[in-house]
């Protein structure tokens, strides 16, 4: 079920916008934004957030009890600062980037802290002479206030914004605002390739778009476009054990468990057996890339236009802004994400695409290519967890029974390790060790 409502600024600016509602446990009324465009903010968000508090609720009219289809009006005033009544109690993790020349980061670094002071802003937010990176979560209200501000540099007011629900609160444990070399973590650096040029990086994609290029390596007939049935390649740019939880079809396992050691195409000397650019035609074939954002893609893109590949073409937005756009079409299991909450389903995203052929590939068969780094079964939940010797703190995929044989640890080294965690039910993320350490001496105390 749809509905539409028109929000009006005080300044006198108009938008539309279109929710779908949702009940949560508490069966409480609760609405969902789509997209947003508020004067140059673009905003793409994905779970359930309140739109407006109880008092300014919609009045519904119900028009047709068989067809249970609605008709309300809603007027809501927004402040310039974006600032919403009841919304500040929803938290939510917002992620956007942007390469772009910046003459003086550290002034830029100031800029931002000083807009943020007072502000209950969590994360990562990086900025150098090639641009930022954001990945940071807070109250909706907060988050918001931030985004129209920067958007009001015109560096950056075309920057996409994509924001997701964060139901336990902050998903990042601190604000981390500063100077960083790299936006993107790299051995050897990318300060030194020409990121700042679009025609050195690939050539984006909308999501759409990207459905009609698995549909046509597929063989579904979506257009007669020949240029789709070109040979081309799949290529995962993320980290190996981001594509052991979800992936799309036919993209190979990257050979790595850290993006900055990432060589696909880039060796000079030989021929590796893992790396499906190996034998690609650097001038016939396309490579279609993705990660979870956009960024590393970006940034590898610039790489490989380097080393002679011709056809480049990158997933705008990433598998983040596909899911909620065309739905889990061609994806399998769930997305890793670098936050507390570390894996999201498709659902999460778009639930309206809860289709027949998606609840056939729910359950067991969904998860099935999914497998426990210890004993090589079957996992039930898509998602990591960290190993509990605090001293290793791998992340890794694990069943039930070798989570309760290893007591949380990724082998039996780590179980003699003498700084253990305890295991954390559900999906709870480790805290600092003085926590445990604490612990650990008052059930000495007591034993």
């Amino acid at each position: 079920m749809r509905r539409h409502c028109c929000a009006h600024r005080s300044v006198g600016f108009s938008a539309k916008i279109t929710i779908s509602d949702y009940v949560n446990a508490s069966h409480q009324s609760v609405f969902q934004f789509r997209q947003i465009n508020f004067r140059s903010l673009t905003c793409l968000t994905n779970n359930p957030i309140r739109l407006v508090p109880e008092s300014l609720e919609p009045k519904l009219k119900k028009k047709n009890k068989r067809k249970k289809t609605w008709s309300f009006n809603c007027v809501i005033s927004l402040l310039p600062q974006c600032e919403f009544p009841e919304a500040s109690n929803e938290f939510v993790v917002v992620n956007f980037y942007r390469f772009v020349f910046i003459k003086d980061p550290q002034t830029e670094v100031a800029k931002h802290l000083s807009f943020l002071k007072g502000r209950d802003i969590h994360g990562r937010i990086y900025l150098n002479e090639q641009g930022i990176n954001a990945q940071y979560s807070g109250p909706f209200s907060d988050v918001l206030a931030y985004v129209e501000w920067v958007k009001e540099d015109s560096r950056f007011s075309d920057i996409l914004v994509q924001i997701s629900s964060s139901l336990n609160g902050h998903a990042f444990p601190r604000l981390k605002l500063r100077y960083k070399p790299s936006l993107v973590q790299m051995e050897g650096g990318i300060s030194h390739l020409p990121l700042l040029d679009p025609s050195m990086r690939a050539t984006p994609l909308a999501p759409s778009e990207w459905r009609n290029r698995l549909k046509a390596r597929q063989g579904i007939p979506e257009t007669s476009n020949s240029s789709l049935e070109s040979n081309y390649v799949l290529l995962d740019v993320r980290n190996g054990y981001e594509w052991d939880i979800g992936h799309f079809c036919g993209a190979q396992r990257p050979d790595v468990d850290c993006f900055r050691g990432t060589s696909f195409g880039l060796s000079y000397t030989e021929v590796i057996s893992s790396d499906p650019l190996a034998h690609a035609d650097k001038e016939k074939t396309d490579i279609l890339m993705y990660c979870t954002g956009g960024i590393r893609c970006d940034v590898y893109s610039t790489i490989l236009r380097q080393q002679g590949f011709q056809n480049l073409y990158t997933l705008e937005g990433g598998v983040s802004h596909y899911l909620n756009n065309e739905g889990p079409f061609q994806w399998v299991g769930n997305l890793f994400v670098f936050d507390d909450r570390l894996s999201l389903p498709p659902l999460a995203y778009k639930p309206e695409a809860r289709t027949p052929e998606f609840n056939m590939q729910e359950g067991p068969k969904r998860n099935s290519f999914a497998s426990c780094y210890i004993c090589g079964s079957q996992v039930s939940e898509l998602r990591h967890r960290n190993c509990a010797n605090l001293d290793c703190n791998l992340l890794f995929l694990c069943c039930m029974d070798c989570l309760k044989d290893l007591r949380g640890c990724c082998c039996l080294t780590c179980m003699t390790a003498p700084r253990i965690r305890p295991v954390l039910p559900g999906n709870q993320r480790y805290q600092k060790w003085h926590m445990y350490r604490e612990l650990e001496v008052q059930s000495n105390l007591t034993a």
